[in-house]
């Protein structure tokens, strides 16, 4: 089944890792704002299709994006953003994961939530910061550690048998995710996955019982790998269920 595929957990984590280490140290200038929302988290309904772990992951540091979003394979990136107001902003800025998209005429590259906006300030400066709005920022892409296993999740919109819909949560390094495949047994060959918003992959009439997936990691334009994940979801797999992969994020 696919022998140029990478395959081994522990071999493909070691390609991963020594691929994130080569993160983007060049800093970008931009611009930075925050929404509002009653807790300073993210929102469920963000257009990666994360649902509430796009509102909860790293703590609700999380960001809506304009041009990082990439037609949604910014879904998941990690950014370490830092405002450049020396007078009330720190040196070590924050961490943010993508998981929105933010589009507008005047809308910054990034949307954050509050509490990570806020955590871009020095001491007791959060508060003037926050009165600010716009900022400008400088950021660089990081890679994602997180401790978690990487874990598939079936979309709420699957609808077993018929039509199925995955994403990927706690993804690691500092790479998009850029395609996904599923393996059909009986003709022998890997079927596309079309990807239908954010980081949300769908097929129709996907194979009949157990199911080995696949997802193509893109490192540069020249330079992409697959990641294979055999036997993932099980043969009666349920809409809104996560499922294991195994891999140490």
């Amino acid at each position: 089944m696919g022998s140029s595929v990478l395959d081994r957990n522990c071999f493909i984590l070691c390609i991963m890792l020594l691929l994130s280490a080569q993160s983007r140290s060049q800093e970008i200038v931009s611009r930075a704002t925050y929404y509002k929302s009653s807790d300073g988290l993210g929102t469920s309904s963000g257009a990666c299709g994360y649902g509430e772990y796009g509102r909860k992951v790293n703590d609700g540091r999380v960001t809506g994006v304009s041009k990082l979003y990439k037609n949604g394979s910014g879904c998941g990136a990690c950014y370490r953003v830092k405002c450049k107001m020396p007078s009330c902003c720190s040196e070590d800025g924050t961490i943010v994961v993508v998981t929105d998209h933010a589009e507008g005429s005047h809308t910054p590259d990034f949307v954050l939530t509050a509490n990570a906006y806020a955590e871009m300030a020095r001491p007791n400066m959060d508060t003037k910061l926050l009165s600010c709005g716009i900022i400008g920022v400088e950021y660089r892409r990081i890679p994602c550690l997180y401790d978690a296993n990487l874990l598939l999740k079936v979309h709420e919109i699957s609808k077993y048998p018929a039509y199925l819909a995955v994403l990927l949560l706690f993804v690691p390094g500092s790479d998009d995710i850029t395609a996904f495949q599923v393996w059909q047994e009986d003709s022998n060959n890997w079927r596309p996955m079309r990807r239908a918003y954010g980081a949300v992959y769908d097929i129709s009439n996907p194979p009949l019982g157990v199911l080995t997936l696949r997802f193509q990691v893109t490192v540069s334009a020249d330079y992409n790998y697959w990641v294979q994940l055999d036997n993932v979801l099980p043969s009666d797999w349920d809409a809104g269920l996560t499922y294991n992969t195994g891999i140490s994020s």
